[in-house]
């Protein structure tokens, strides 16, 4: 196991093809250890050079709502009338706290999403 941290792309595509070698390895193997060794090496340096942003709240909405099979009238029942569910999605009411909490709570969408300016 010759592991060092990860510093430049070279580096970088060295360690995911190593990955890609060991990939199968059994937990508590030398192999295991160095996968997992590998994989916090690779995520950290991912989270440096290639960070993601956050989703905009309400496409978040949007897409946890498809992923659950919701529909505007399942989003009634968590953040009220007819009305302000068409108003949030079409983004012309913004989020009460209020709102937010109720979502978070019932979609398990991340509050730090739901917060955001849109």
């Amino acid at each position: 196991m010759n592991i060092k941290p990860i510093k430049t792309d070279l580096d970088y595509q060295q360690a995911l093809q190593r990955l890609e070698v060991i990939f199968d390895a059994l937990p508590g193997t030398t192999e295991g250890d160095e996968l997992e060794i590998l994989g916090v090496l690779i995520d950290n340096y991912e989270k440096a050079y290639f960070p993601i942003d956050m989703p905009d709240p309400i496409e978040a909405i949007k897409f946890r709502m498809e992923q659950l099979n919701y529909s505007n009238h399942d989003l009634e029942q968590i953040i009220g009338l007819k009305s302000r569910v068409s108003e949030i999605l079409n983004k012309k009411r913004k989020l009460s706290i209020t709102m937010i909490r109720k979502l978070h709570t019932a979609l398990s969408i991340p509050t730090d999403v739901l917060v955001q300016e849109y």
